[in-house]
């Protein structure tokens, strides 16, 4: 107990004994089978937790497993070697004190540090002026807790400090992912060296940049070639554009582009057209030079904008971050802000706003024993194991203390420095939850009302029991379709998450001002002087609902009372109302030229919102229903056998394909359906589904899988029949058991992952219960009896219908001109308070700028 005291900073610990050389090898032995050298493709965690923010930093340091290469803090590791058995783990630790002060009260002159060896995920300063560090690594044999000291080269074995050399050395698993690491990384260019540039006379004034062809004022590129300035394409940096700078290689062929506004004294964004990645141009200077620029006197900014780039939306950016504001820091439970990992604020924003929310905090943080002890063998990799360690990280105030002065300076110089966290890093939570989806999973700028939908489809996907904490965003919209030639009528009904206001941008209430305000700026524009104080539309809220729910046409109605396309005009009423309501504004939208564009727009957003009046109401008398024929199905003859045929594992549905059809406003759930049923053959085939099935009951309902019995049970789904016999193919089964696992548990654990043989192992492992508990073995399989009844008698759509009065808890705001660049901020209201949460800083409010936000959240009040 005394070694495990010292390890733990128990009550009456004492220092680990020391043992001589063939101890260690000795004691080593038996545990020789488990410890692995890292291979090519191993994630090496030595940063994070893999159940909390614990790190290196942490006061209990980290443990690294030496088989599964998996992290975890003081407070979970035992759970880890509990589940595993796995005994060796390498404990990580990083010490900070207080730097010793010269004779002169400054600090000791610098020297190299060889104390530091770890290359950790952190924000450390390690050249700082005040503290020093010092990085200490051991291993740990468990459930004694023996140590080890490293390097202990001479009394380890051989593979033992391989492996251990190797860990230590690993690089970061998120090092891909995250852009400050970039830089390392970028090879030189092989055009940099010989780069020929035209003697054309073309010179780069210092500010009022546009595209040559299309007039565009962002994300622009000068060709280093020629010094044509350029649009990018969306996907080369976090800003939107048309292409013209690749156009224009391909017309030309000159390689190289610099993006304007990211130029410093330190270099700038160069990209390789012909090498089609980011590069270093070693020649930078000399080739600016070429064009006017000393790039010894730029100044970017800490957007990566220069000024000009950014002052017509100066005051937005102000505004809505309450700067010029002397705001007060907030600490504690609630208080935690995540920090910026490059362009991920629309993903702290979403999170920050879902984690205030009780029926959240309840289905994870609530459940946190029985997730983190039943989680799979790679925690990292399972949704509600990582929702639950962001939920717990931003709720529990363990990441958000005051900083704390020493009242004695003896005891600063003294005493180990333990810093205070400021927020939390999401990489982990981001790098799963993003995970395939190709825009998330990249480093730009994403739209938060995007990821808000992409969040929600996981948590339907991966429900804790039968409560799903996302049923509070759900409710039922009643669309009513009239055809315009025989006023017959059509009602049907939706499922979705959240409200999309339309811009009632005719109904500005100061359109005089607008008209003065736009001639003063072309007038600035032309004569190269500063463009004028921004003047936004102010837009009444009740114009933006009326705007909601006044007819729309239908393009390509299919009539069936006329069997052939007509005019068709259609309205859209909540035929319940959600527990919380998420209220989009669409600001939003593309000019006649595909080009991307933002409404800058003011609009009194109400605290209390009053939407009973947009109830449904159902037929009516005298209205006259549509007949109930379908129109008929069109797919291309060369998909028709594999359409037939195929059937693809639910977790393979092409997400991206998923999300294109959510963009255009259909629920996400027949977005899903859509997509497995036309068996991913694209966006495409998937909507001519859906304009087939949209007037069918369960249309907007979750997916039902059919049982993996062969191409006919596919074929029939494929035309919206639903398999009931849930009994997993019986080939898998047999490779279940042939591991040693009973029929019974093959056969449950592949029921609850959707016939998945790598998930249902998983499941077998997190549930070591099933085996010994026959009692749970029966209430499963009446569970699953209960499913299979459930799916032939379904109950309908999970709604919790009430009253249609909310006040307003929260927002979320964009800065920017599109929704591929700029930043987002939240607002939450606290304990009858405003709060902003901007990345990792957690202030109080003093002006919330309601009138500016782009997502709002409001909760019902009970009536």
């Amino acid at each position: 107990m005394q070694r495990r005291g010292a390890l733990f900073g128990m009550p009456g610990g004492s220092s680990s004994r020391k043992m001589a050389a063939g101890d260690i090898g000795e004691l080593l032995v038996p545990h020789m089978p488990t410890i692995r050298v890292p291979r090519s493709g191993d994630r090496v965690y030595k940063s994070e937790c893999a159940f909390s923010y614990d790190s290196p930093n942490s006061e209990g340091g980290l443990y690294v497993c030496m088989n599964t290469f998996l992290a975890f803090g003081r407070e979970h590791v035992e759970r880890h070697f509990r589940k595993t058995g796995q005994s060796v783990y390498m404990h990580l630790k990083r010490h900070v004190r207080e730097k010793v002060r010269g004779a002169s009260g400054g600090a000791l002159p610098k020297r190299r540090n060889s104390k530091i060896f770890l290359d950790l995920d952190t924000d450390d300063d390690l050249n700082s002026d005040d503290y020093e560090y010092e990085d200490e690594a051991k291993l740990v044999i468990f459930p004694d807790h023996y140590e080890i000291a490293l390097p202990n080269i001479e009394e380890l074995p051989a593979l033992v400090t391989i492996a251990c050399d190797a860990v230590l050395s690993s690089k970061s698993p998120y090092r891909k992912q995250d852009p400050d690491t970039w830089e390392n990384e970028l090879p030189v260019s092989k055009y940099a060296n010989n780069l020929t540039q035209l003697d054309n006379g073309v010179r780069i004034p210092p500010s009022g940049w546009k595209c040559a062809r299309c007039d565009l004022r962002e994300n622009l590129w000068l060709n280093l070639t020629d010094g044509s300035v350029l649009c990018g394409k969306w996907f080369f940096d976090s800003s939107g554009g048309n292409g013209h700078a690749l156009e224009h290689y391909r017309d030309m062929g000159y390689p190289l582009a610099v993006k304007l506004g990211t130029i410093t004294p330190d270099g700038a964004d160069v990209y390789s057209f012909q090498e089609e990645e980011p590069v270093l141009d070693p020649h930078l200077a000399k080739h600016l030079a070429h064009f006017g620029i000393d790039m010894l006197h730029m100044h970017g900014t800490e957007n990566g904008l220069r000024d000009n780039d950014i002052k017509p939306r100066v005051s937005e950016w102000e505004v809505i971050q309450e700067t010029g504001t002397k705001l007060k820091p907030m600490y504690g439970p609630g208080y935690t802000g995540l920090k910026n990992l490059g362009n991920s604020c629309y993903l702290s924003s979403v999170m920050q706003a879902i984690f205030s929310i009780p029926e959240f905090q309840r289905a994870y943080v609530g459940n946190l024993p029985r997730i983190f002890d039943y989680s799979p063998l790679d925690p990292t990799q399972d949704f509600n194991t990582q929702m639950t360690k962001l939920g717990h990280g931003l709720l529990s105030g363990q990441y958000s203390k005051p900083p704390v002065k020493s009242e004695l300076i003896e005891q600063v110089m003294k005493e180990e420095h333990k810093p205070q966290q400021n927020g939390i890093s999401p990489r982990m939570f981001k790098a799963f939850v993003s995970k395939s989806h190709p825009e998330f999973s990249s480093n730009r700028q994403q739209d938060a009302q995007e990821f808000f939908l992409h969040l929600v489809n996981l948590v339907e996907r991966n429900r804790i029991g039968s409560e799903n904490p996302s049923d509070v965003f759900r409710f039922l919209v009643e669309e009513r379709i009239q055809c315009c030639q025989t006023r017959k009528v059509r009602y049907t009904e939706r499922v979705d998450y959240l409200m999309q206001l339309p811009v009632a941008m005719e109904a500005a209430t100061n359109k005089d001002e607008l008209i003065a305000y736009e001639l003063t700026r072309r007038e600035a524009e032309a004569n190269r002087r500063p463009l004028p104080e921004v003047v936004r539309a102010k837009i009444p809220f009740s114009a933006c609902l009326q705007a909601f729910s006044e007819p729309e046409n239908v393009d390509d109605f299919w009539s069936s009372a006329l069997q052939a396309k007509s005019a068709g005009v259609k309205t859209s009423r909540f035929a319940s109302f959600p527990e919380y309501l998420v209220v989009q504004i669409k600001k939003f939208t593309f000019g006649l030229d595909w080009v991307p564009k933002k409404f800058d727009v003011s609009i009194d957003m109400p605290d209390l919102l009053d939407i009973n009046h947009l109830r449904a109401r159902g037929l009516q008398p005298g209205e006259e229903e549509l007949p109930d024929i379908s129109p008929p199905i069109v797919i291309p003859d060369d998909s028709k056998d594999r359409l037939m045929n195929q059937f693809i594992d639910p977790s393979d549905i092409d997400e991206s394909s998923v999300m294109q059809l959510a963009e255009m406003g259909f629920p996400l759930e027949a977005c899903r359906k859509a997509v497995y049923f036309t068996g991913n053959m694209g966006a495409e085939v998937a909507f001519n589904w859906i304009i087939v099935h949209m007037e069918e009951p369960d249309f907007a309902e979750p997916l039902t899988m059919p049982g993996y019995g062969g191409a006919a049970s596919a074929g029939a789904s494929v035309f919206g029949a639903t398999g009931l016999d849930n009994q997993p193919p019986e080939e898998i089964v047999a490779i279940i058991t042939s591991m040693g696992f009973h029929r019974n548990q093959a056969i449950q654990a592949l029921r609850a992952t959707n016939n998945n043989l790598e998930r249902a192992l998983d499941w077998i492992f997190s549930h070591p219960e099933f085996e010994e508990d026959s009692d749970f073995v029966i209430e499963m399989e009446n569970n699953a009896n209960a499913n299979i009844i459930s799916e032939a008698k379904p109950e309908g759509p999970r709604v919790k219908d009430g009253s249609g009065m909310y006040e307003l808890f929260a927002f979320i705001s964009h800065m920017g001109t599109s929704t591929m660049s700029g930043h987002y901020v939240c607002h939450i209201k606290k304990e009858g308070r405003w709060v902003i949460y901007n990345d990792h800083k957690v202030c109080a409010s003093e002006r919330p700028p309601k009138d500016l936000g782009y997502m709002y959240f409001y909760r019902r009040i009970p009536s």
